[in-house]
Protein backbone atom coordinates (compact mmCIF):
# COMPACT_ATOMS: atom_id res chain seq x y z
CA UNK A 1 0.00 0.00 0.00
CA UNK A 2 1.22 3.63 -1.15
CA UNK A 3 1.48 6.28 1.47
CA UNK A 4 1.23 9.25 -0.52
CA UNK A 5 -1.07 12.27 1.47
CA UNK A 6 -2.82 14.95 1.25
CA UNK A 7 -2.79 17.86 3.54
CA UNK A 8 -4.81 20.80 4.64
CA UNK A 9 -2.96 23.05 7.03
CA UNK A 10 -4.44 25.95 8.57
CA UNK A 11 -8.06 25.60 7.93
CA UNK A 12 -9.94 28.09 10.18
CA UNK A 13 -13.12 28.64 12.13
CA UNK A 14 -14.93 29.92 14.26
CA UNK A 15 -16.62 27.73 16.59
CA UNK A 16 -18.52 27.74 19.61
CA UNK A 17 -16.65 24.46 21.55
CA UNK A 18 -15.68 24.32 24.98
CA UNK A 19 -16.64 22.94 28.41
CA UNK A 20 -17.24 26.43 29.57
CA UNK A 21 -20.60 28.80 29.74
CA UNK A 22 -18.42 31.29 28.07
CA UNK A 23 -16.55 29.47 25.59
CA UNK A 24 -19.82 28.06 24.50
CA UNK A 25 -21.21 31.49 24.35
CA UNK A 26 -18.34 33.87 22.70
CA UNK A 27 -16.71 31.13 20.58
CA UNK A 28 -13.42 31.61 19.13
CA UNK A 29 -11.29 30.94 16.39
CA UNK A 30 -9.94 26.85 15.72
CA UNK A 31 -7.27 25.93 13.82
CA UNK A 32 -7.46 22.56 11.99
CA UNK A 33 -5.24 20.32 9.72
CA UNK A 34 -6.15 16.96 8.28
CA UNK A 35 -3.52 15.03 6.62
CA UNK A 36 -5.03 12.22 4.55
CA UNK A 37 -2.59 8.91 3.27
CA UNK A 38 -3.64 7.10 0.07
CA UNK A 39 -2.43 5.88 -2.85
CA UNK A 40 -1.79 9.15 -5.55
CA UNK A 41 -0.39 7.00 -8.48
CA UNK A 42 -3.61 6.94 -10.68
CA UNK A 43 -3.85 10.65 -9.96
CA UNK A 44 -0.64 11.26 -10.67
CA UNK A 45 -0.61 9.41 -13.84
CA UNK A 46 -3.50 10.53 -15.64
CA UNK A 47 -4.07 14.38 -14.55
CA UNK A 48 -7.86 13.36 -13.63
CA UNK A 49 -9.62 14.92 -10.42
CA UNK A 50 -11.59 11.23 -10.23
CA UNK A 51 -8.35 9.46 -9.49
CA UNK A 52 -7.42 11.71 -6.09
CA UNK A 53 -9.88 13.19 -3.27
CA UNK A 54 -11.42 16.93 -4.19
CA UNK A 55 -9.67 19.32 -1.86
CA UNK A 56 -12.89 21.36 -1.75
CA UNK A 57 -14.68 18.40 -0.68
CA UNK A 58 -12.14 17.92 2.27
CA UNK A 59 -12.92 21.50 3.57
CA UNK A 60 -16.68 21.80 2.87
CA UNK A 61 -16.73 18.28 5.27
CA UNK A 62 -14.70 20.04 7.65
CA UNK A 63 -16.48 23.28 7.97
CA UNK A 64 -20.30 21.61 8.00
CA UNK A 65 -19.44 19.62 11.22
CA UNK A 66 -17.72 22.09 13.07
CA UNK A 67 -20.57 24.47 12.79
CA UNK A 68 -23.27 22.39 12.86
CA UNK A 69 -22.94 21.45 16.53
CA UNK A 70 -21.35 22.62 19.50
CA UNK A 71 -19.04 20.54 21.14
CA UNK A 72 -17.37 20.25 24.53
CA UNK A 73 -14.18 18.72 23.32
CA UNK A 74 -11.77 19.08 20.95
CA UNK A 75 -11.28 15.34 20.99
CA UNK A 76 -14.96 14.62 19.67
CA UNK A 77 -14.93 17.08 17.35
CA UNK A 78 -11.41 15.32 15.54
CA UNK A 79 -13.28 12.09 16.35
CA UNK A 80 -16.40 13.25 14.06
CA UNK A 81 -14.22 14.42 11.18
CA UNK A 82 -11.96 11.64 11.08
CA UNK A 83 -14.82 9.28 10.94
CA UNK A 84 -17.04 11.45 8.49
CA UNK A 85 -13.77 11.65 6.33
CA UNK A 86 -13.33 8.11 6.17
CA UNK A 87 -16.63 7.25 5.19
CA UNK A 88 -17.06 9.95 2.59
CA UNK A 89 -13.90 9.26 0.63
CA UNK A 90 -13.41 5.25 -0.50
CA UNK A 91 -9.80 6.26 -1.71
CA UNK A 92 -8.85 7.48 2.02
CA UNK A 93 -6.86 4.64 4.00
CA UNK A 94 -5.88 6.77 6.79
CA UNK A 95 -6.32 10.27 8.42
CA UNK A 96 -5.03 12.38 11.13
CA UNK A 97 -6.64 15.21 12.45
CA UNK A 98 -5.56 18.23 14.25
CA UNK A 99 -7.87 20.48 16.07
CA UNK A 100 -6.02 23.65 17.88
CA UNK A 101 -7.65 26.06 20.21
CA UNK A 102 -5.62 29.41 20.78
CA UNK A 103 -7.51 30.96 23.56
CA UNK A 104 -7.84 27.87 26.09
CA UNK A 105 -9.14 29.09 29.22
CA UNK A 106 -6.20 26.98 31.70
CA UNK A 107 -5.20 30.25 33.66
CA UNK A 108 -1.50 30.82 31.94
CA UNK A 109 0.07 31.56 28.80
CA UNK A 110 0.59 29.18 26.29
CA UNK A 111 0.56 29.43 22.65
CA UNK A 112 -2.63 27.08 21.73
CA UNK A 113 -4.04 23.56 23.02
CA UNK A 114 -3.99 20.96 20.35
CA UNK A 115 -4.92 17.63 19.80
CA UNK A 116 -4.31 14.92 17.38
CA UNK A 117 -6.19 11.70 16.25
CA UNK A 118 -4.88 9.33 14.04
CA UNK A 119 -7.01 6.59 12.45
CA UNK A 120 -7.17 3.91 9.54
CA UNK A 121 -9.94 2.83 7.65
CA UNK A 122 -11.44 -0.33 9.30
CA UNK A 123 -11.13 -3.19 6.46
CA UNK A 124 -13.90 -5.76 5.96
CA UNK A 125 -13.03 -9.05 7.36
CA UNK A 126 -12.54 -11.37 4.45
CA UNK A 127 -15.36 -13.55 4.90
CA UNK A 128 -18.17 -10.82 5.40
CA UNK A 129 -17.54 -10.09 1.55
CA UNK A 130 -18.26 -13.84 0.50
CA UNK A 131 -21.37 -14.56 -0.85
CA UNK A 132 -23.94 -16.95 0.99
Amino acid sequence: MKRDKIILKGMTFYGYHGVSKAERKTGQRFYMDIEMTLDLGEAGKTDKLSKTIDYTQVYSLIKEIQSKKKYHLMESLAEDIANAALDKFDRLNEVTVKVRKPHAPIGGLMEYVEVEINRLKKQQEPWRSRVR
